[in-house]
């Protein structure tokens, strides 16, 4: 053989080796189903129940709770005026709403979706997160930017936390400290959950306009999902940046598998990029998987693996809601499932 066609033949073997490589870095993530949900207007959250067959959508001035398995109706919890999240303390037989317009949270019974009690918060209840280690619930107020910090067992405000910074989202590692990202001033807050003592404050590095917030508690790591396309890596115990990944437009919501070990952020633009992480210091992304436009929150079922999220079909581009949002069009609310 000549020497230029054994170059040619070895040049071939490498490019039939890379392609088999780059097929299999992909996640396997697509639609699975689309399941319709009754009634119109905007959403913001979705919660998925660990224990049970049951999905808490956040719809207008309602929570549709439906099945995650089938997308059946289950039950409707109404009066919750500009609902934001909602938060489960299976421990305690309870739930949370936070009303955005109402600056209410509002308690149900999980079992009988009866409404047990209304509790008055800041201005504009936004997420809510109910952390099992001290039992209390924390509500990230966007307007008065504050924290509300409810004990779950008595429903009572215990405190009432200036933030001097409008929170978005609050994760807890299990061991006492709860942590929040700041829109507008991007930063991570460090806040213990028992003295409710701010312990810390730092910048996130490239990260501008946080949003989604997921926590790894093995490896002490946030994943700060971004509103310039940046979700940020952070040291939980220091602050320090460990990376920065790129991501889809117009994310909302991370999650974190720990048995999969994939970060998942809900991009508004229709995305749903999936990063693996490999170690404490190695992250990769390993795709945008296809959702739908609208699709900007999500929620993990950590037993099936699968994602579930919130959108709409949309209208022409220059109807926009209130939130400068296209609108959506009546009757097409919808949650999807992705899965492998």
């Amino acid at each position: 053989m000549s020497r230029p066609f054994l170059y040619f033949i070895a040049a071939l073997a490498m490019v039939s080796v890379s392609i088999p490589t780059n097929a299999q870095s992909a996640t396997g993530y697509h639609l699975l189903n689309t399941f319709k949900v009754p009634g119109d207007g905007g959403w913001d959250y979705i919660t998925v129940s660990q224990l049970t067959d049951r999905l808490y959508v956040s719809h207008r001035n309602q929570v549709n709770i439906i099945s995650k398995s089938t997308g059946a109706d289950i039950a409707v919890i109404e009066n919750t005026e500009g609902v934001h999240g909602i938060a489960l303390a299976p421990q305690l037989g309870k739930g949370f709403i936070s009303n955005g317009r109402a600056n209410t949270v509002t308690v149900f019974d999980l079992k009988s979706n009866k409404t047990l009690a209304i509790i008055k918060t800041g201005e504009n209840p936004d997420a809510i997160m109910y952390d099992h280690f001290s039992r209390k619930v924390f509500v990230c107020n966007g307007k008065s930017r504050d924290l509300t910090i409810i004990n779950a067992e008595d429903n009572h405000v215990e405190k009432t936390l200036d933030l001097d910074g409008k929170p978005e989202t609050a994760v807890s590692d299990d061991n006492g400290l709860i942590y929040i990202n700041l829109e507008d001033r991007n930063e991570m807050m460090v806040v213990n959950a028992n003295t409710y003592f701010i312990e810390n404050r730092w910048k996130i590095g490239a990260g501008k306009s946080p949003t989604g917030l997921a926590i790894d508690k093995k490896t002490r790591r946030l994943f700060i999902g971004c509103g310039n396309k940046t979700l940020v890596v952070l040291n939980t115990d220091n602050g320090h940046v460990i990376d920065e990944l790129p991501i889809g437009k117009g994310c909302d919501g991370v999650v974190f598998d720990p048995k999969m070990n994939f970060i998942f952020a809900s991009c508004g633009e229709g995305v749903l990029t999936i990063i693996k992480e490999h170690s404490p210091a190695q992250y990769e992304v390993m795709e945008n998987a296809t959702t739908k436009k609208g699709a900007r929150t999500l929620a993990l079922d950590e037993s099936t693996h699968k994602v579930y999220l919130p959108t709409a079909d949309f209208g022409a581009a220059t109807s926009q809601d209130a939130h400068g949002r296209p609108s959506p069009i009546p009757g097409t609310f919808q949650v999807l499932e992705m899965g492998q």
